[in-house]
């Protein structure tokens, strides 16, 4: 709906400056508290929010982002990483007992953890975007991994058209994600 002839139109700046105030200065608090327990090691935690603001205002601005918070937690994330891995120090001890060292776990972050299930949650959105006839299909090939072979049997349709579909599917669920911020490579939908 277009706004009343009658009132001012905004400028691009007045504009801008209220997406970001509504959609990414309002996760303020969650953003300070999300990463100061994923990333207890980060000194300055505004340092982090500052660079991010900076960072998902620059990329608004050449292009529009539409989930401006899993953007914005997204690009934080990345930055405390990078802190992290710049300043870790790894001072060379001498040990005398090998078996007295604890062993670190090697499991995702709860910031990987965060990321991934945000990123799971587009790939439904994703999903739910398909055509019926097409969602089905990809559900059931790749979700439920049901073979090529009796999705065809029990649909009544040829394995070709089976296989068809699960790669317009793929290619769009592909498309969806890229257009959410979602890069290649980090993206559930591409899994075989």
């Amino acid at each position: 709906m277009n706004p009343p002839s009658s009132l001012p139109k905004l400028s691009p700046s007045v504009d801008q400056g209220r997406w970001f105030a509504d959609e990414v200065h309002a996760h303020d608090a969650s953003l300070k508290s999300y990463l100061r327990g994923a990333f207890p090691a980060v000194r300055d935690v505004d340092d982090v929010v500052q660079e991010s603001y900076l960072r998902i205002w620059k990329a608004q601005a050449s292009q529009p982002i539409q989930f401006a918070k899993a953007f914005l937690f997204k690009v934080a994330r990345n930055i405390a990483i990078n802190l992290v891995n710049r300043e870790r120090v790894s001072p060379i001890d001498v040990v005398a007992d090998l078996a007295a060292l604890t062993v670190i776990e090697d499991g995702p972050t709860a910031a990987e953890a965060a990321c991934t299930r945000e990123e799971i949650l587009l790939l439904a959105d994703g999903i739910e975007t398909l055509p019926t006839r097409c969602r089905e299909i990809f559900i059931l090939r790749r979700i439920k991994g049901i073979p090529q072979k009796e999705i065809a049997a029990l649909l009544g349709i040829s394995e070709q058209t089976v296989q068809v579909q699960v790669q317009r599917g793929v290619r769009r669920c592909e498309e969806f994600l890229r257009r959410h911020g979602v890069e290649r490579g980090h993206g559930h939908a591409e899994k075989h």
